[in-house]
């Protein structure tokens, strides 16, 4: 497969090799902190080694000497971590003159802002944004600029002197002339201008002025963002005057070569299906092949949960789906039948005893009525249920006061070993529920602990564990992540939750998963860990220790899964008119760091739905034992595995970018910080009650 490969990287020769620059030993306000470590050769001469030892960082601004200056030459090609703040002074120099905004982003690189050449409604100003980093040799071997394009934002057109009486502390982000600043910490001067500072529109504050949100758009964002990084590159960066501050490539943004271009391994994409058939699209291949396997019990009852004014007509409705079926009348009288029977396609008998399903008045008794019924409830033994809860409100309501009894019923099943599968009434009664029905229905053979479908390999013994985390207030503002086992066929074993901060948990967690593997499977060659963020030595000690005590001198391959899409780096096929390069492209972006596209254009020809437009991943390799990370084989191996676990989504039957090992993790951790227990059942760590 063909593809001619661009990335939003400009390669641009050093300015100057070497230079004088000044440095002050005390902290300025606007000065750069350099740390001394990035100054190696650079200062040892200058001081004496007592000195040395207490100086940790030196400011400079770039500028000509001042009083106290202490004057050092560097050469940049030597001191390249100076040579990028450096590099990071002259983009600001140049963008602070034309640019709308000019911001430091949280990691330190350069955020502009222009206005966006359209602005359709007067309350607000829309800008475009971009980053601009400088970094040093890492997919060429010179200098190289990062241009990205991180979306819009939209300023308020009201200033602070015309928002009279409105609560300040709904202020995040103000807009200052050309400088942003947390309204918190806000210079105490700038109050003296008030009609100068206008607000950022955050989601919070958008309903206060009627502005509605955005809606997410699904349609294919690669030639948009083509267009605007080019138009960016054309209008501000393609000029002499820029050249003269960073001397940018002619050519303009990169064409990667074919040394730093990577497949992925040729039927990574298959899956197996009933009877071990292949495919390689679940949208059509449960259907047409079954699911791998049905569910583990024979014995399932189903039960509904549901508000007393809902029976009719939704969850009657409901009801026939599951049984019958989802059929439409044309206007001739014909009957067609757009989505089968429960049976039909999760080979799983709808059984439901009417006796057992619960109703409540209100939502405000809903969880007493569904705790006492089930307390007093007599289950069948070596049966499985599942309960069917039709929820009144969305689960995006979260400011609707009953918007935590979907979590509270949730909960109390499961702390009696029943999962449930949660359905909006409001989408029962949409004309397109044959669209949501696949994605309930493989959610609920999951549940049962059925496989919808798995990977096309062979087991080996090796053990693949993911960290995710997601925020969460409720939870004094920190992180709640948890840790989920697989085999390498993709298979999930079991989970469990902690603080993300809590090392020696994590730690402990990954030796309980370890032991239980050894049970089934004798040995472990390797443990592969895929985690939501870089991960640090501190983290990585506990793991490693305890893996040492357990005497396993196996090593501990770290995988870091950014959550998000790759905006930052982003490549396009300009050989291609949709420009999204082809599933299973690899481009080495850096030493063990990598973008992988992971999306459903598998062939010239392919078909790809909007939603599966998918923005690269970033991919980066750490190890317990890092000369194994020498193995190109083995970076290419750890990667298909990523592409692969990327298909073992079951929440949906849509293809997903990120892997389950991200995916399911994050999932939970934003669901259990919203229990009342701070620990799962052992039920709830086996099932994914989840999805």
């Amino acid at each position: 497969m063909e593809q001619n490969l661009q990335i939003n990287i400009i390669p641009f020769p050093l300015p100057v090799i070497s230079a004088e620059f000044p440095f002050y030993k005390n902290k300025i306000d606007g000065y750069c902190p350099i740390h001394k470590g990035d100054l190696k050769g650079v200062i040892e001469n200058h001081f004496s080694s007592e000195e040395l030892n207490q100086i940790q960082w030196l400011y400079t601004d770039f500028e000509t000497p001042k009083e106290n200056a202490l004057i050092f030459n560097v050469d940049l090609s030597k001191n390249i971590y100076f040579a990028n703040h450096y590099h990071r002074f002259l983009i600001r120099s140049y963008f602070n003159e034309i640019a709308d905004v000019i911001n430091n982003n949280f990691t330190n690189e350069i955020e502009v802002w222009f206005k966006a050449p359209q602005q359709p409604n007067k309350q607000f100003t829309i800008y475009n944004l971009f980053t601009l980093k400088a970094q040093f040799a890492r997919i060429t071997d010179i200098p190289e600029l990062v241009v990205s394009f991180d979306g819009t934002t939209k300023v308020l057109n009201q200033s602070l002197k015309d928002l009279t009486n409105f609560p300040t502390d709904q202020f995040n982000w103000v807009k200052y002339g050309k400088q942003l600043h947390r309204y918190k910490y806000m210079p105490i001067e700038f109050k003296q201008d008030l009609d100068l500072i206008f607000p950022v529109l955050t989601n919070k504050l958008k309903p206060q002025f009627n502005i509605v949100f955005d809606k997410p758009s699904f349609d294919n964002r690669y030639p948009k963002y083509k267009k605007i990084l080019d138009a960016f590159y054309n209008e501000h960066l393609n000029n002499d005057s820029f050249r003269s501050y960073i001397p940018i490539s002619e050519d303009g943004y990169l064409q990667v070569s074919a040394e730093k271009t990577l497949m992925i391994s040729e039927g990574s994409n298959q899956l197996l299906f009933g009877k071990d058939q292949k495919g390689d699209d679940p949208k059509k291949d449960v259907l047409k092949l079954g699911p791998h396997k049905p569910a583990k019990s024979n014995n399932v009852l189903f039960f509904f949960i549901f508000q007393k004014s809902d029976r009719k007509p939704h969850v009657e409705n409901l009801y026939n789906y599951f049984i019958k079926g989802y059929k439409i009348k044309k206007e001739t009288g014909e009957e067609i039948q757009l989505f089968p029977d429960i049976g039909t396609y999760i080979k799983q008998p709808f059984h439901i005893d009417p006796d057992d399903s619960i109703s409540f008045d209100s939502l405000d008794n809903a969880v007493e009525i569904v705790d006492k019924t089930i307390r007093n409830k007599t289950f069948l033994p070596d049966t499985q249920y599942i309960a069917i809860y039709v929820s009144p409100i969305p689960k995006t309501e979260t400011n609707n006061p009953n918007h935590n009894v979907y979590y509270r019923i949730k909960e109390l099943l499961l702390n009696h070993g029943i999962t449930s599968q949660v359905v909006n009434k409001k989408n029962i009664s949409n004309p397109k529920f044959n669209f949501f029905l696949p994605n309930i229905e493989i959610a609920i053979l999951a549940k049962l602990g059925g496989v919808p479908w798995r990977l096309n390999r062979a087991l080996t013994s090796e053990l693949i564990v993911g960290i995710g985390a997601f925020y969460s207030s409720k939870r004094n503002s920190k992180y709640l992540a948890s840790a989920f086992c697989f085999n390498n066929e993709g298979i999930f074993d079991n989970f469990d939750c902690f603080l993300s901060n809590d090392t020696d948990t994590l730690a402990g967690s990954i030796r309980k998963a370890v032991l239980k593997f050894l049970v089934d499977h004798e040995h472990a060659d390797r443990i592969i860990i895929h985690f939501y963020k870089d991960i640090s030595k501190k983290e990585m000690e506990p793991i490693v220790n305890t893996l040492h005590k357990l005497g396993l001198p196996i090593p501990v391959i770290i995988v870091t899964i950014n959550k998000t899409e790759s905006k930052e780096l982003l490549a396009f096929d300009i050989a291609d008119d949709n420009l999204m390069p082809y599933s299973g492209t690899i481009i080495n972006v850096s030493k063990n760091e990598y973008l992988l596209f992971n999306n459903t254009r598998y062939t010239k020809t392919s078909r790809v739905t909007n939603k599966e437009y998918h923005f690269p991943i970033k991919i980066a390799f750490a190890s317990s034992k890092p000369e194994i990370l020498e193995d190109s084989n083995l970076i290419k191996e750890l990667t298909d595995q990523v592409y692969q676990f990327s298909r073992m989504y079951w929440k949906s039957i849509g293809q997903q970018s990120l892997p389950v090992t991200i995916c399911y993790p994050e999932m939970v951790a934003e669901i259990f910080p919203n229990f009342e227990s701070d620990s799962l059942p052992p039920f709830g760590q086996k099932n994914l009650w989840f999805l």
